[in-house]
């Protein structure tokens, strides 16, 4: 975790989420995105419930959902903040390039997983450290906003704390299904 003394401001934080130009009808961004949903979705029953966790500005994993045939809600704190739908839970929770950026892992990652129903889905994406000893020239650390990181091994002992199963797809996906 970065030292909390570089995080950036809440204002600052949201300046450079304005910067970001992602968008349902972009095709490069579905095909980034394709990385989790196609694996998550090949998982989940017809007209799953689903939550996409820091939908960010311009929305697009939720609609992917949508038109395979589920039902979604989105959250995010800067852009969909609905804290309402943080009240219920799901058949499959997705967070998508979010995890990087939690201030509290422990506790957000307890959230998210309060958020999924029995025998639910929780998909996360995010680059994941590889070699510790390169950490200092990692490229994904760049971004002021990414504060948490992960490898492999946290991921593996999350599923065990949350008793979880946990399935790895490629590079920066992991799944998390309740036992």
């Amino acid at each position: 975790m970065a030292d909390p003394r570089t995080w950036p401001t809440r204002e600052d934080e949201k300046s450079y989420y304005d910067l970001h130009q992602n968008a349902p009808s972009d095709l490069g961004y579905r095909r980034f995105l394709n990385r989790i949903f196609e694996p998550l979705n090949a998982r989940l029953a017809a007209k799953s419930r689903g939550l996409d966790f820091g939908s960010g500005p311009g929305p697009t994993l939720s609609v992917m959902f949508t038109e395979a045939g589920h039902i979604m809600q989105i959250y995010d704190p800067f852009y969909a903040p609905a804290p309402a739908v943080l009240q219920s839970q799901y058949d499959f929770v997705t967070a998508s390039e979010v995890v990087e950026h939690f201030h509290q892992p422990g506790d957000e990652f307890a959230k998210l997983w309060s958020l999924v129903n029995p025998r639910g889905w929780l998909g996360i994406m995010t680059k994941r450290l590889r070699n510790p000893d390169s950490f200092t020239r990692w490229h994904y650390k760049q971004d002021p906003t990414h504060v948490s990181f992960f490898s492999l091994e946290t991921f593996h002992w999350l599923a065990d704390h949350l008793q979880a199963e946990c399935t790895v797809h490629g590079d920066d996906v992991v799944l998390f299904q309740r036992r």
